[in-house]
Parts: C-alpha cells; sequence; structure tokens
C-alpha cells in the first residue's frame, strides 16, 4: 500500500460565512459585542490591540486586519487576511 495511492483531490463547499475586518478599535469591539450576541466567548486586550476568541479548537487571538469569521454551526474564528481573501469572494448585497 503506498502512500500516494491514498492522496485525493477535494474541492471545498461553497459556504456563505458572515464575517468582519478587524481594522480599528470599534471594529474589535464591535466584533465581541457581536460574538457575546450570539452565544460565543470573547474579548478585547487593549494592551496588546487584539482579541481573544473561544473556538472549537480553543481560544485563539485575533489582531489587526485579520478576519473573524461566523461559521456554518455559528462557531467563531479568526483568519489572517491573505488565507480569507485566498478562501472567500464578497457575496453581493440584494438589497
Amino acid at each position: 500500500m503506498a502512500f500516494a495511492d491514498e492522496v485525493k483531490t477535494y474541492r471545498k463547499k461553497p459556504v456563505e460565512v458572515e464575517a468582519m475586518q478587524l481594522c480599528a478599535v470599534p471594529q474589535f469591539l464591535d466584533a465581541v459585542e457581536w460574538v457575546r450576541e450570539n452565544g460565543g466567548i470573547a474579548h478585547y486586550e487593549s494592551h496588546s490591540h487584539s482579541m481573544l476568541v473561544h473556538t472549537l479548537e480553543g481560544e485563539m487571538r485575533a489582531s489587526y486586519l485579520d478576519f473573524l469569521i461566523r461559521g456554518v454551526k455559528g462557531e467563531f474564528y479568526p483568519c489572517k487576511p491573505d488565507i480569507f481573501n485566498a478562501t472567500y469572494d464578497e457575496v453581493p448585497n440584494n438589497d
């Protein structure tokens, strides 16, 4: 049994998520409120200008310009901008 025989190619399913980019203190504070209003745990750390958010994998830090994502099961997690931009496209507002 060769390992290479077990490697397959997969495509990520198209999924819409909610997200906000953390560009300044107001966004961090809004993000903390957003997480808490949706049953999550997060807090802003003024000394490091970052926020800690409880994720399915444990506590993670979100920093300046990171995106905070609310996943398909309502979970929250931070994502670095380069990964976010390579993975997600903005969905146009249909208003």
